[in-house]
């Protein structure tokens, strides 16, 4: 099984990047994992933020295959704290899924069509960040909960 954390746009803050690709490389020790990002849409402006959702969403369900789970980061989600977290974790690596992917939308969210193959949302805070942060936030958590299944003193409860 491969978790694939898949977003649209790239990560373009070069300390947002660096994180990322820290919290990256980290989980790879751990599980076979991939960042997968889509180009940003081109020549939007004479679309509307329905049809940029659609055409995302049309890219993001290009990547799934069966037997694969999506979960979607949104804000209205279930938020999890960590050791809930690397429960949920420890739960899908046994589902026998092929990938657990972990989306993270555009400017406008998902469209419907993403909502409906979606397994669950999930939440990070009830805060807002920024698209770019969320990616590294995110990828933290991810190695947060691996360290949590392994025993390892990088958390600390």
């Amino acid at each position: 099984m491969t978790i694939k954390l898949l977003t649209v746009g790239k990560t373009d803050v070069a300390w947002v990047r660096e994180g990322l690709e820290l919290y990256c490389s980290r989980l790879r020790h751990y599980v076979p994992f991939e960042l997968v990002e889509i180009p940003e849409l081109k020549k939007t402006q004479a679309l509307t933020q329905q049809q940029i959702k659609e055409k995302e969403g049309e890219l993001i369900l290009k990547h799934l295959g069966p037997g694969d789970l999506m979960f979607l980061l949104d804000e209205h989600g279930r938020e999890y704290r960590s050791l809930e977290f690397a429960s949920f974790i420890e739960k899908q690596l046994s589902s026998g899924a092929k990938n657990l992917f972990f989306v993270i939308g555009g400017a406008y969210g998902y469209s419907e069509s993403v909502y409906r193959q979606a397994r669950m949302l999930i939440s990070l805070s009830k805060m807002t960040f920024s698209h770019q942060m969320v990616r590294t936030i995110f990828a933290e958590q991810l190695y947060r909960a691996f360290t949590i299944l392994k025993g390892e003193p990088y958390h600390h409860e």
